[in-house]
């Protein structure tokens, strides 16, 4: 039992990390241009030096949401983990990790809903460049959308035990 919690812990740790990286990194979107590569991000647009991301008008209120929704998951998931440790030392056995399976599946929802827009609004799309494709912190935002719903279950699950 106890090499599980450890690993769990572990694993709401890399969460939490990448999903640090995933925000604040700029390589949501990469393509190639005469200049070199260009990058996106949810902040800044790239190419050997970062400006302001150009968004449409339209565009506007979505790049807001997902900016929205990636902080809560990194909020989520640190309140998750705080919760963890301390209603591993606090609660007795049956009653634990409730509220830290809750809360990081509320984490694993705000992911979701982020990537979802992004996908659905700016996939395919790098002002000045050609063939664009998705960046590492793209395919870590999934990768945390994963992790976050494993460790949510897992916590639920391990509150019998």
């Amino acid at each position: 039992m106890l090499v599980l919690l450890a690993g769990i812990f572990v694993v709401h740790i890399a969460t939490v990390i990448m999903l640090f990286v995933s925000t604040i990194a700029n390589v949501w979107m990469v393509g190639s241009s005469s200049f070199g590569t260009v990058s996106t991000g949810l902040w800044l647009l790239c190419n050997k030096t970062c400006t302001q991301l150009p968004v449409r008008s339209q565009d506007e209120a979505s790049l807001k949401a997902v900016q929205a929704f990636m902080i809560l998951s990194i909020i989520f998931s640190v309140v998750a983990l705080v919760l963890f440790i301390i209603q591993l030392f606090t609660l007795e056995k049956g009653k634990r990790f409730y509220m830290t399976g809750a809360v990081m599946l509320v984490c694993w929802m705000c992911i979701l809903i982020a990537v979802s827009i992004y996908t659905a609004r700016f996939t395919g799309t790098v002002v000045y460049s050609t063939n664009p494709h998705h960046g590492y912190c793209f395919i870590l935002a999934w990768i945390c959308f994963c992790f976050s719903f494993v460790i949510g279950i897992l916590y639920l699950v391990l509150r019998k035990k």
